[in-house]
């Protein structure tokens, strides 16, 4: 089990809930537009939110979005160890950084020391883009050993200066490299890792890469708190890493639809039914699993575990729940049933 500590008030690793995160898109000094994007992060399901800190305007700006937010606010710095030493003094909740990147140790050891008297974690943040280039050449490339050794470089850096409340990542686009390294490093280490594949994407390939890599290693019980990224509103950001949970078996909030792939035997126009009944259940947050199924073969006896369910027949389909048949139903009936069978659930 990895340490835990906090950030905020939102505990991390030691058998904490895996977290979500996110990261903002607007000019951190713009104030306004910054809280209303965390707003709707929150609101959409994001627990701890990260700010660009790239100039002094953003740092002095953190203190006034932390008063105006309800979840931990994390400090994303770059190259200027003043910048993290002004968010920490404003406020944030953490500092995400490379040790390597801000000047020289005695840089590191003044950042250290004021996160220490704040109580707050330094997220050491490992790209594959970013990689020592000594390390480069020692490996012939972006590794999973390398990533682990320039981490553990950095986390020596920062024990040095009796700095041990640490969160480790080790990104990288590359979703094999990525997940053999958080697997290692797992093995390694107690710190609390944070997950995510790099540059991941638009949309498509963007969710498939992060439901393969981090929805992976949370299967395998590694992983602490993670944030998917894509090339899109950072909320969507927020839909995905819900379903990752969902789907890795983590979070049972709202329903789960479960849906046959149809084929010869199915007498349903399945896939526009399926759809509907996806569209319907947004609006349902009971934590239950719903399944729409094509055809008797594949209805209640295939979905047993589906706490309600539809199976489409040759003009009447079948209502179930836990596998047992509750009644046949005209076809055109089916979605209507469902959800009245779906409303009567406490």
């Amino acid at each position: 089990m990895t340490k835990q500590m906090m950030v905020g008030c939102v505990p991390i690793g030691g058998g904490a809930p895996v977290t979500i995160q996110s990261m903002t898109n607007t000019n951190t000094a713009e104030v306004e537009a910054t809280v209303m994007q965390i707003r709707r992060l929150q609101s959409a399901g994001c627990e701890i939110v990260r700010v660009a800190v790239p100039d002094k305007a953003s740092a002095f700006a953190i203190g006034t979005i932390r008063e105006r937010i309800d979840i931990p606010l994390v400090a994303d710095i770059h190259f200027d160890y003043k910048l993290a030493l002004e968010s920490i003094a404003a406020g944030a909740d953490k500092v995400r950084l490379n040790p390597g990147n801000i000047g020289g140790e005695d840089r590191v050891k003044v950042v250290a020391a004021a996160c220490r008297t704040k109580g707050i974690p330094i997220r050491i943040g490992v790209n594959g883009g970013s990689l020592e280039k000594q390390i480069l050449a020692k490996y012939g490339g972006v590794t999973p050993e390398g990533l682990v050794e320039s981490a553990l470089g950095h986390v020596a850096l920062l024990n040095r200066f009796d700095f041990d409340d640490i969160i480790i990542s080790l990104k990288s686009s590359n979703v094999p490299i990525t997940m053999a390294a958080y697997r290692l490093m797992s093995e390694r280490t107690h710190y609390p890792l944070h997950l995510g594949v790099t540059e991941a994407g638009t949309m498509k390939m963007g969710t498939l890469k992060s439901a393969v890599g981090i929805g992976g290693l949370l299967a395998l019980g590694i992983g602490d708190t993670f944030r998917v990224t894509l090339t899109a509103d950072p909320v969507e950001e927020v839909y995905v890493a819900r379903d990752i949970l969902k789907a890795a078996g983590l979070r049972r909030e709202g329903p789960e639809l479960i849906a046959c792939p149809t084929c010869g035997r199915t007498k349903i126009d399945l896939i526009p039914l399926a759809q509907e009944v996806e569209r319907r259940l947004e609006t349902v947050n009971k934590p239950i699993t719903v399944a729409v199924m094509g055809c008797a073969v594949n209805g209640p006896g295939e979905a047993a575990a589906a706490d309600v369910g539809i199976a489409g027949g040759d003009g009447v389909g079948l209502l179930f729940s836990r596998g047992e048949i509750i009644k046949r139903v005209p076809q055109e009936a089916l979605v209507e049933e469902l959800f009245a069978l779906i409303d009567a659930l406490p």
